[in-house]
This record gives structure tokens, sequence and C-alpha cells, in this order.
């Protein structure tokens, strides 16, 4: 895990004072060593930081040149099977006389023999890289298949840009940081800017299983997929696995034993984030049924009722025998990770889950270089609550009239959350687990916000949006399509579930989790895999028939039956919580004052980005306890928190 940044200028030599400023941008990434390559008859230049996981010696060290001198890379992340790739080069006899051990040396062989695209295509794991050809002076990004690493792009004057976080880009004096009120519009809806567009114009962001080539002269150039998750979905559902539930656990097990294996190597000290949920568990578990040591695992609680998980982390991790850190934190340890927020994230960014996800990756970091993640499960096994509920909302209501449901949804939110909250806990002991939420009474608001809609489509849009209709908020604005708005870029999937599931993978996995997991450990230099992501793993997924994945009302059953051959049901059965801390209780407590003066409506007509009027209106009845408006309200916080640092 490191960073790389550099750039190609058209007509002139790199300023190499320039390129270091780059890589200082993002030492966090890479704190063991700063490395520069400059070719400059071509006028390409490529930085590297260095956080050292394999072959800690000189021979590991990037920027990197293959044996023939014709190659240069920047590499980050890691490709978990070079060992099989370096054999299978020299079994070819295509293998150079080696240098050292990396990973990173073996892609160079590997690219080298074969191209880049088939290379590509042989690498399993998580990457981002730059690859300079100075023989056909092409200039070549590439990024993993699932979007596990980082990678922005863009041309400012005559100077194209490349960098694992933006703030490598900013450094560079021909950058231009101009907001794009568009990219804007995409961020209050999704909370986050999805592939490719970023929140400055003329800069994208490479999108997962893609390669892009830019050669000499040449101004524009188009991503190319060497791997799609919409194909290999397709192609699974129209040859799914057709054998028996026990077989599908047995080639379910094996396939993460793999995986898992394959990413517990390292040279440096590793670990596990362990919060106690299926996914988490199923890595832990099988992480030590390999391991002849305990696992080291991290956790963190909170006191709050409805977020802490530690208490259920704990008892796993006495039940495996892993060597268990945990840690509580309060409001207070929480709340100082705020003003952070801007430098570790690059842009907006709202998801508030990543809060925690830093405070347990800097809990990791006191221990160990590398932590493996459970991220993955719920889009690839069916684990969100939305894939239930979306479905259940239009069999059940869809043939009523949508001034009806309209009428109902002012019924449930003229109750304020708290109260559906205390009328559940009343049931609760008579509620099937499957019915038992963490925090009922949101829900109900947020399934209220989609009852009057016109297709089970636009139920699922409204269920990963925040504000409903962004463009109005930021005047001047036309949201771009995604592939969650057009209908063109739909999966040919017979399952509405499965549909769910695809666009969480291609979108909210990358564009959120696996963004505010990179970034929060990054900030503390902490590589994080996520062996759920194994491509083998996501091609063997989609095989599978829902109801391998969604049975008796519960979701990611298969992978529920691979963990209960390690850990009792007993101790997994409890309502899904998220990741989260009660951003809305704070917003009424000690971050009202904070938040009032980001957003008060004076100080938003003087920036003239947002129209201050909705914005304040949902302030006020958050204040008031009438509604729970904390979602929209933490995106507007973390725009303006941002906005501040530029």
């Amino acid at each position: 895990m490191c960073g790389v940044a550099g750039l190609w200028q058209t007509g002139a030599v790199p300023d190499r004072t320039v390129l270091a400023a780059m890589t200082a941008a993002i030492r966090r990434r890479g704190p063991d060593a700063d490395g520069h390559w400059l070719d400059a008859n071509s006028g390409v230049a490529l930085g590297h930081r260095r956080l050292a996981i394999l072959d800690l010696t000189p021979a590991g060290a990037q920027p990197m040149l293959s044996h023939c001198g014709r190659l240069a890379i920047a590499f980050n992340g890691e490709v978990y099977n070079f060992a099989a790739i370096r054999k299978a080069l020299e079994q070819a006899g295509l293998a150079p006389a080696w240098r050292g051990h990396s990973d990173t040396e073996v892609m160079l062989a590997a690219i080298a023999a074969w191209g880049l695209e088939a290379a590509l295509k042989q690498f399993v794991g998580m990457f981002a890289f730059a690859l300079w050809d100075r023989e056909t002076r092409t200039l070549s990004l590439a990024r993993d298949r699932l979007g596990e690493k980082p990678l922005y792009y863009g041309w400012q004057e005559e100077t194209f840009l490349f960098g694992s976080e933006l703030k490598a880009l900013k450094a560079h004096p021909a950058f231009r940081a101009e907001i794009d009120r568009d990219a804007l519009a995409l961020f209050l809806r999704h909370n986050a800017i999805p592939a490719p567009y970023s929140i400055y114009r003329g800069i994208r962001k490479l999108p997962p299983g893609t390669f892009l080539q830019l050669h000499a002269g040449q101004k524009e150039a188009q991503p190319v997929a060497y791997w799609s998750a919409q194909s290999v979905a397709e192609a699974g559902q129209r040859d799914p696995f057709r054998g028996s539930d026990a077989e599908a656990a047995t080639e379910l097990e094996r396939l993460l034993g793999q995986a898992i294996s394959g990413q517990m190597v390292a040279d440096v000290p590793l670990g596990a984030f362990l919060s106690g949920g299926i996914d988490s568990t199923t890595v832990v578990a099988l992480m030590q049924a390999q391991s002849s040591r305990p696992v080291k695992t991290f956790t963190i609680g909170f006191n709050e009722a409805g977020y802490n998980e530690a208490e259920h982390a704990h008892a796993v991790a006495r039940h495996l025998g892993t060597e268990h850190t945990e840690l509580y934190v309060t409001p207070r340890d929480a709340m100082d990770v705020i003003p952070n927020l801007s430098a570790i994230y690059d842009e907006p960014f709202a998801d508030s889950s990543q809060i925690p996800t830093f405070l347990v990756s800097r809990l990791a970091r006191g221990h160990v270089t590398v932590s493996l993640s459970g991220d993955g499960g719920d889009e690839l096994f069916g684990g969100y609550n939305r894939y239930f509920w979306a479905r259940n909302i239009w069999r059940r209501l869809g043939w009523a009239p949508r001034p009806l449901r309209g009428a109902l949804a002012g019924v449930l939110t003229t109750v304020p959350p708290a109260s559906w909250d205390r009328a559940f806990q009343k049931l609760e002991q008579w509620l099937p687990t499957r019915l038992r939420y963490a925090n009922p009474g949101d829900k109900l608001h947020k399934a209220a916000e989609i009852l009057a809609v016109r297709s089970p489509e636009e139920i699922y849009l409204g269920l990963v949006s925040h504000w409903k209709t962004p463009a109005q908020l930021v005047p001047g604005s036309h949201e771009p399509p995604t592939l969650l708005t057009d209908p063109a870029r739909r999966a040919d999937l017979p399952d509405f579930e499965h549909r769910m599931m695809l666009l969480d993978t291609v979108t909210y996995l990358p564009d959120d989790i696996l963004a505010k997991v990179d970034r929060a450990a990054m900030a503390v230099s902490l590589e994080t895999r996520v062996p759920l992501l194994d491509h083998r793993v996501v091609e063997f997924a989609w095989t599978l028939p829902l109801s391998m994945k969604i049975r008796h009302g519960q979701g990611k059953w298969l992978l529920r039956q691979v963990l209960y051959r390690h850990v009792p049901q007993s101790l997994m059965e409890r309502p899904k919580m998220g990741f989260g801390v009660p951003i809305d209780h704070w917003l009424r407590g000690p971050l009202k004052a904070w938040a009032e003066a980001l957003i008060s409506p004076e100080r938003l007509r003087r920036e003239g980005i947002f129209d201050p009027e909705p914005i304040q209106r949902k302030w006020v009845e958050h204040q008031a306890g009438a509604r729970n408006w904390a979602y929209y309200l933490w995106d507007i916080l973390m725009f303006q928190a941002w906005l501040e640092t530029q």
C-alpha cells in the first residue's frame, strides 16, 4: 500500500521539486520512502510514496524500471498472486534475472512479456498504477477490478496530472481548483462523488476495472474495461451454480480461504478489523483457521445504545481465540476527528461512519501495518436492509394509487423517529429477528420518503439518495447521468434484488465504502485488504441463485453457512447494525454551534453555492426533534467544512 503521483508535461522538462511537492502531499500513504523518476526527453515524471509491506529492501523501491529498461511504474496496492505469476514466467522462459521478491518487479515482467491488458487479467489484487512505456511513448493508468485503490487524473493547461489523492494534483502549480457544481449535486444525492466525476472540473476518477492509455501528442483518451462487474453478473446468472447448498458452501469456503491465504502474506505485522458482524467474523474465523498463532483483531466501542458492536466482537474474539484489542471511545474522541476529515478525504465525503473507521484504523496501526477488512459481503450476498424493503414496499403497496401512498408517507412522518423507536422497543420481544432493526424510526422515515414512486428502480434510487432533488439546492447545476439513472445501462438480471446488489457493487461500494476505508487507513499509514472482493469470490457469488443469498427473509444465507462451520449460530443472531456514530444527537448537542456557524443562511448566501432556504428548514425541524435530517445536514456540513480548507 502506497501512494502514486506524477505528470506528463508536453514540451518541457519536468521539475523535480514540483514532483517532490506532489509526493510530499501524500506522505501519509507511504512514510517509509519517497521515490522520483523522470524521463526528461519525454516530459514524464513518476513519483511514489512507499509503505513497505513486501521486500523491505531497496530492491522493492519505486518507481521501478523493468529489466529491459523499457517500462517504468509507480504502483499502489498489492498483487497477491505474484508468486504464481513469477513461476509461470519462469516456466515459460520469460523471467528476467530477479533483483528481489516484490510484486512490483513481477508485475513489470508480466506486462513486458504479455502486454498490459493480458497482464491485468492475470493480476489478483488491489492496485492503481501509472506505467510509462519509453519505446512507444505511452502513459497507461490502471485500476483494480472492484475499485479498492483510487486514481485521479486530468489535464491542467498543458500538463497531464495523476495521483492517488487530489491533494497530490493540487500541489502542482498548474492546478486550477474550480468546483464542479454538477458533481456537487451528485454528492448531495449520494454523500460521495461517484466515478468518473470529482469535485473539480476537468479532473476524473479512473473507474474500477479499467485502464487508460495516453499517447504522445494525444489530449483525449477514454478508459477501457478489462473486467466488468455487470458482465460477470449477467454471465453468472445465465449459467448459474447447479450444485447443492452444501456444495455451494464448501466451494465458497474454499475460495474465501484461498483469498485470505494470499492476503495474509506480508513482511510486516498483520491483523484484522472485527466488528462481530457476519462479514468481519467470517474473515477472522478463516484467518484463524489458517494461522498457527492468535490473529490480532481490533474493534472500537461506543456507550450509546444502538451504535455499539464491541461486546459482540469481544464474544467472537473469545470464541475464536484471537489476540483482541478493543477501545471504547467517548463522543469527545469521535468529535475530535471531525476537524481533520477534510484533509483525510480530500474532496467532500459525508458517510458519517468515516469517523469510527478512522478510529479503528488508528487503533490497529498502533499494533500492525496491515489489516484485513470484511467489506463487500452485503453487496455480494444480499445483506443490506434495502434489498428487503424495496421489494416488499413495491410488492405490497405498488398496486395502490400514488396519492394514497403519499398520504401514508405523511402519516409515518408525523410521528418523530424517537417515538417510533420507543414503540418498537415495546414490541421487540414479540417480533421475529428479521423485523428487529437498529434505529427503526429513522428507517421508517426513510422508507416514507420513497413511497410515491413509479417503479421498483425508483424505490432503490430513493433509498440510496439523501437529497432527492439536489440540483435545486445548487443553483445552476444539472445532475449528470450515472449508472443509477441511465436506463440504457441497466443490467439484464431477472431479480430486482440482484439488480440492486449489482448497482451497489459498482457505485456505493467503490465510491463510498472502499473510498472511506482507503482514506481513513492511509491517513494513519495502515494497509487494508478486502478478501471478500477477491474477483474469484465475486465471480462465484454471481453464479449463485438468489435463494442462496436471501432465504427466509434473511440476507447472506450462504455466507452464514460458511461462518457457522466455525462460530456457533447463537453467537451471531442479532439485528443488523451499521458502523456509525450518533450524528443526529450530536447535531442537537455538542456539534450544534459548529454546525450553525457553517450553515448560517447569511454565510450560505454570501458563498453563493447553496440555496439556504431548504437547508435552514431541515435544520429547524431537526433541532425540534420533529424529523431526523442528520444525513442531509451532514452532507452540507462536510462540504462546508471542506470548502473552508480550500
